[in-house]
């Protein structure tokens, strides 16, 4: 069964990583604040030829090569040694900062990018893109790059599952994540991982609409963008928004026909009746509507309150992935798993994850802010993107699957 590709959880405070294996890279690369794996196509090789360089995504922590590696190759679709196979070298690039700005991370990126090139024997052009926020973090360095003046020597820029427009993670999970934080995270490190998580530097510029605190507020659906976002989209801005010299690839790990995940709006998704946190969050519906509420024991509860959003826990698009080490939990699963460390009795989920990654900002086609381009079928001519495929199902966000793996498979033969 295909899982992930990115672990966007890395491994918690309390839990157990698997044990480590012999490295299955050929290669290392050590670079500033990053490090780059290398998977050479054939044993005789000792420099790359034909490079597929695809970068990680966002978490906490630092990149983990192996876990890279299971995420690729240990599913349905043997990722690296397909390419390897077809005569592809792989270079999965990963950073020591993966929740660092995008644009930090693009400098490691940039990196790579020559390093690769310089490491090169003969002169086929690369492949360069990546995972979730890994191909926003290449897609502005191979802007960067030719804003410069510098050539990248790339043919092909590949995102997967990455959102171009903005990721969706629900306000009031947001806002909960925040409470749990200031109320009990002293008390364990664990009760302080989700609002790290929504705080950090990378989840502010990808996150379309984004909540620092756990008070009273309401959102309009026009407001909410953090100032790291807008001044991250100005960034991008500046360097042209894209690569204009490589053909721009992408997949979605949700579906292109406007079929969503059947996840309610305005539902119950988790409640807490107490002891010490009493807490219930809804999925996202349209119009004015209290998503959260949330209180401490003898405490005047927190409502969290949103006007005009569309109804996007349930639109088609990669779901929040599941944490392996942490009971399979997701965004709504997260908030029900903190509750009940802190209640020291089980909180009643309904609905343990939604989307994360809109199809429509996988395949850059439209904003996540319009209701109808949400549940509508894509607009194949409205997309940035020269060529795309979208999942037949909405999957978990970046699950390598044999639908897509064979797609990109082609393109790059073709390339």
């Amino acid at each position: 069964m295909s899982k992930p590709v990115v672990s966007i959880w890395g491994t918690p405070p309390g839990a157990q990583p698997a044990p480590a294996e012999a490295d299955p890279w050929d290669t290392e690369w050590e670079l500033r604040n990053g490090t780059a794996w290398v998977f050479y196509s054939s044993s005789r090789q000792t420099a790359v030829r034909r490079p597929v360089i695809l970068a990680d995504g966002f978490a906490m922590g630092p990149s983990n090569g192996a876990a890279l590696y299971d995420g690729l190759e240990d599913g349905d679709y043997p990722f690296i040694s397909t390419l390897r196979e077809n005569g592809f070298d792989v270079i999965l690039l990963g950073f020591n900062e993966r929740s660092a700005s995008i644009l930090d991370n693009a400098d490691v990126a940039i990196e790579c990018i020559r390093r690769t090139v310089a490491d090169r024997e003969g002169d086929a052009r690369l492949t360069v893109g990546g995972f979730s926020m890994g191909g926003m973090v290449t897609r502005y360095a191979l802007a960067k790059m030719e804003t410069q003046e510098e050539d990248h020597e790339t043919s092909v820029y590949l995102s997967y599952d990455t959102p171009h427009l903005g990721a969706w993670l629900p306000l009031g999970v947001q806002a909960y994540a925040h409470f749990v934080k200031k109320h009990w995270g002293e008390t364990n490190p664990l009760l302080s991982l989700y609002s790290d998580l929504v705080n950090s530097p990378a989840a502010r510029q990808m996150l379309r609409w984004h909540v620092e605190t756990g008070t009273d507020v309401t959102l309009d659906v026009a407001a909410g963008q953090d100032r790291k976002r807008t001044d991250f989209l100005e960034a991008l801005h500046r360097v042209g928004d894209w690569p204009r010299r490589p053909r721009l690839l992408g997949v979605a790990n949700g579906t292109g026909t406007g079929v969503g995940n059947s996840i309610p709006a305005d539902d119950i998704a988790m409640s807490a009746p107490g002891p010490k946190a009493n807490a219930h969050l809804r999925t996202q519906g349209r119009g004015r509507q209290t998503v959260a509420q949330m209180a401490k024991a003898y405490q005047a509860a927190v409502s969290i309150n949103t006007i005009g959003f569309p109804e996007l826990d349930g639109a088609p698009g990669g779901l929040f992935p599941k944490a392996p080490l942490l009971d399979d939990a997701a965004n709504f699963g997260m908030a029900a798993m903190l509750t009940a460390v802190i209640n020291g009795q089980k909180a009643n989920l309904a609905h343990n994850t939604s989307t994360f990654v809109p199809t429509i900002s996988a395949v850059a086609s439209a904003a996540i802010d319009d209701p109808t381009a949400l549940y509508a079928k894509v607009d194949r001519e409205s997309s940035d993107l020269h060529d795309f495929l979208c999942a037949t199902t909405n999957e978990e966000h970046t699950v390598m699957t044999p639908e897509l793996g064979h797609w990109i498979l082609s393109q790059l033969q073709e390339a």
